[in-house]
């Protein structure tokens, strides 16, 4: 019995240590395949237009990486329209964390007539498009006389439904009631509660929301182009589509290249982000 059970302890180390290595191989090509399209970016940024189009296809770094910059900053306000960026995402995503949070502990901690049809309500805008909404909200801008300015790119970003959806569903399993009950017998209010004892768990769950709704109002493109009417409020893409030219004449090189530098902006709070979701879940699996 013990010779069998030698015998069949080096296969399975060797067949466990096997498939350990074809999954690793499969990850390997899955990160190579993922990677590719930011390396095919960075590579087209360093050539000119005709250089793109060539063939074969040039694989290795060209010479034009800081004359296509300089093109760009000729043809576009960037830094401006960078910066226009910046305030549109960075104050829709702190509107977005404090509105939708707190509604979503409303939601998912506390009880209160009407809960459930608000709620229902709150599922039904969350499936309607929001192409529907754009002609309807275009109005009730010009009437409030925003059209133009950052202020109707930033308030009706404000709160959404997907976050207090997100929220409240992360809530009901993060928080426990017994937490909130030993903060109401310490006289704790509301928004004490909701500070010092909501927000500091579910800062994963702020973190993820943050990194999408920044995503989402930095990569918008139409709504800006709908209600920015002023050339000085364009946000980033908006001035990046002013490079696509007409009757073929569009440079490739310099659209990459701004592509390319737009992005540099959202890895930043990617990595923000994505190091305070790690933090944190690696806390509460200590705890």
């Amino acid at each position: 019995m013990a010779s069998i059970q030698g015998t069949r302890g080096p296969g399975r180390i060797q067949g466990t240590r096997a498939r350990g290595i074809a999954l690793h191989a499969v990850l390997v090509v899955g990160l190579l395949l993922s990677a590719f399209p930011f390396y095919w970016a960075v590579i087209m940024s360093t050539h000119t237009s005709s250089e793109i189009f060539a063939y074969p296809p040039k694989l290795l770094p060209g010479s034009h990486f800081l004359e296509n910059v300089r093109n760009l900053f000729h043809s576009v306000a960037f830094f401006g329209s960078m910066g226009n960026s910046l305030l549109v995402a960075g104050s829709a995503t702190f509107l977005v964390l404090f509105f939708d949070s707190l509604a979503a502990f409303v939601f998912a901690k506390f009880d209160f007539p009407g809960k459930n049809v608000l709620f229902a309500l709150l599922m039904l805008i969350f499936t309607v498009p929001a192409q529907l909404s754009a002609i309807p909200q275009f109005v009730i801008m010009a009437k409030l006389g925003w059209i133009g300015t950052m202020t109707s790119l930033i308030v009706p970003a404000a709160a959404n439904a997907f976050g207090i959806f997100w929220m409240r569903q992360y809530m009901k399993g993060a928080i426990h009631d017994e937490l909130l009950d030993a903060s109401r017998i310490d006289g704790a209010s509301f928004l004490r509660q909701y500070w010092h004892v909501a927000l500091p768990v579910v800062r994963p769950g702020l973190a993820f929301l943050g990194i999408f709704t920044f995503m989402g109002q930095w990569n918008d493109y139409a709504w800006p182009l709908i209600a920015l009417t002023d050339p000085r409020n364009v946000t980033l893409q908006v001035a990046l589509s002013q490079l696509n030219g007409t009757h073929g004449t569009t440079d490739y090189g310099i659209v990459v290249t701004g592509a390319l530098l737009a992005l540099i902006p959202l890895l930043i709070v990617f990595a923000i982000g994505a190091k305070q979701i790690i933090g944190d879940l690696g806390k509460g699996a200590i705890r």
